[in-house]
């Protein structure tokens, strides 16, 4: 068993972290103190502790627990559980369901699932990190408590490592291994909050290295193939970088905007995607207070089509700053928002006659294009006349 197994707590005593829902009287201690179990689904960034609570969840209730992985698992072994389930109900037993990453459950599997919930058959213990409200059907998101769970700080980090390496029973203690504060803080700030991610990197400094303290290169060996971060291109961290980039931009944020692009890079995004992004914020956020911005934003998607990685990475930084350090305004986009509103308040107003086309004699007979004046001189409709519908005249759009 390695150490992140041997280390999990079996008890809310030894748990560490999210305060909010197992602190004295918040709702998961309270859970534990009654038994009054219900469905539920943590939400949380990996090494969160959701399995580690799911399982204090079951022990502390003495509840039949099974675990399955969504990744792994299908109706086959659902099936296997709701028999097993049918048993315990006769002994008056609860049966408690734990669906791993259940994100990755497809619609047919969740509505598999949904009558044994529905009937109190199965307690429903799910762990995600995606946001259930896009991943989980809503008749079980209905029948199921969200409990957001945060990624760990330093100080719960901190208080986890140094149970490991001092623990001589589950944990390394038996090596009288040594690491320093600096050496911990690079530790812990390369597994991003994740616990478990720092327990294995803790684990392999200990027993790969014969020098009794663990050293800033130790750790850095260790993590050497580890990615930039945790990303994935279809899941909400990917929507959360882009979202924080744009808004850098938007705020003028040369330095934020340059870390949300070089975190996305080094995690493999299409530079296309992000170059078509730069695009839309040039005309949304920038628009006519720097005329250029459209033009650079433009070149930079086809020079970066055209090059390719890793060279896009040296044009998409420049037109990072150029659209960051530019003007801004909404000026345009305020004007499109302006004319849709009046759009739908006037649906159908009809086009002036001075403004329509008169290709035929009864057309002109009609008075179209009567009055329309086309000339070196003037361009446009003779006197006081309109180009907007009567019942729109005067109306402003576009404010400078």
């Amino acid at each position: 068993m390695n150490l992140a197994f041997r280390l999990r707590p079996k008890n809310l005593k030894e748990f560490v972290g999210q305060e909010h829902l197992v602190g004295q009287g918040k709702i998961l201690r309270q859970v534990v103190s009654t038994g009054n179990l219900f469905s539920l689904i943590f939400w949380g960034p990996p090494g969160s502790g959701k399995t580690t609570l799911a399982n204090i969840l079951a022990l502390s209730t003495k509840s039949d627990f099974h675990k399955m992985s969504a990744v792994e698992s299908g109706k086959e072994e659902l099936r296997t559980v709701i028999e097993k389930a049918k048993v315990n109900k006769t002994y008056g037993q609860k049966t408690i369901l734990f669906v791993d990453e259940i994100h990755r459950w497809n619609k047919a599997q969740q509505d598999a699932l949904l009558p044994y919930v529905e009937n109190g058959l199965i307690i429903l213990f799910g762990a995600t990190s995606e946001n259930p409200s896009f991943e989980v059907i809503s008749p079980l998101l209905s029948r199921c408590r969200v409990f957001v769970l945060n990624g760990l700080d330093y100080q719960e980090l901190n208080k986890i490592l140094d149970r490991a390496i001092t623990d001589k029973k589950d944990g390394l203690g038996i090596y009288n291994k040594t690491i320093g504060n600096k050496e911990k803080e690079l530790l812990i700030r390369l597994s991003g909050g994740d616990a478990r991610i720092m327990l294995n990197a803790l684990e392999m400094a200990v027993l790969s290295y014969k020098e009794k303290k663990i050293t800033a290169e130790t750790i850095k060996e260790v993590f050497q193939t580890r990615s930039a971060g945790l990303y994935d291109k279809k899941a909400d961290e990917h929507y959360n970088i882009i979202s924080a980039y744009i808004k850098s931009l938007r705020g003028s944020d040369t330095d934020a905007a340059l870390y949300y692009l070089v975190r996305m890079l080094e995690n493999g995004e299409d530079p296309k995607f992000i170059a078509r992004r730069m695009i839309i914020l040039a005309s949304e956020d920038i628009g006519l207070s720097d005329r250029g911005a459209l033009i650079q934003a433009n070149a930079c998607f086809e020079a970066v089509t055209k090059v390719g990685m890793p060279e896009a990475q040296l044009i998409l930084a420049h037109i990072t700053v150029y659209l960051a350090k530019a003007k801004k305004s909404r000026a345009v986009v305020n004007a499109l928002g302006r004319a849709k509103k009046a759009l739908y308040e006037f649906p159908n107003e009809p086009v002036p006659l001075h403004l329509r086309n008169a290709p035929t004699k009864l057309m002109k007979k009609l008075d179209y294009a009567k009055n329309y004046i086309w000339s070196e001189d003037y361009v446009g409709p003779a006197g006081n006349q309109s180009f907007l519908p009567e019942k729109l005249k005067g109306k402003k759009f576009f404010d400078e």
